[in-house]
């Protein structure tokens, strides 16, 4: 009888916990990664580069990375990509209207990579990224940091379990 009860207590809590489990809010990461895509696109001001590029691409992934292509008129490609969990700080020149984000990374961390240049292909490494916005309010720009910051201190459990689903 003892061991008919005490498989029932391990059942019940079992039950409970997975009943919680279900009730839990989504992934953080996924969470945090969808308002800086979404933000960062909204706010993209392509008029202040409208003359030298001709398309761009930027994109936040469900693995932690910040990708920004700028697709030059003359036929250049410039690529910058760096980890989200690198965040250090980041700065916003301009005004509400217009300006730039200067998002800093810990180390040389962002990679850029430039294509069918007149020096050359060249690939560096830099210590910071800057997107042209437009329309950002205090109140956005601090959204940005609060979830920037958010994913640096996610435990690195929770950051390679994003890389893992991405990968499926």
């Amino acid at each position: 009888m003892k061991k008919f009860t005490f498989c029932l207590k391990i059942s019940l809590v079992s039950a409970f916990c997975v009943f919680l489990y279900a009730f839990s809010d989504p992934e953080p990461m996924e969470q945090y990664v969808g308002y800086l895509q979404k933000s960062l696109t909204d706010h993209y001001d392509p008029g202040q580069e409208s003359a030298q590029i001709k398309r761009y691409e930027l994109n936040v992934t469900n693995n932690g990375f910040c990708r920004y292509k700028r697709y030059f008129n003359n036929g250049k490609t410039e690529y910058f990509a760096f980890k989200l969990s690198k965040f250090k700080d980041m700065d916003y020149y301009g005004t509400t209207n217009s300006g730039k984000l200067y998002i800093h990374t810990k180390g040389d961390d962002v990679i850029v990579q430039t294509y069918k240049d007149r020096g050359g292909d060249v690939d560096s490494m830099a210590t910071q990224i800057i997107i042209p916005l437009k329309n950002m309010e205090a109140e956005d720009l601090n959204l940005i940091r609060d979830n920037l910051e958010k994913i640096v201190k996610l435990p690195p459990a929770e950051v390679s379990k994003a890389e893992v689903k991405s990968e499926d």
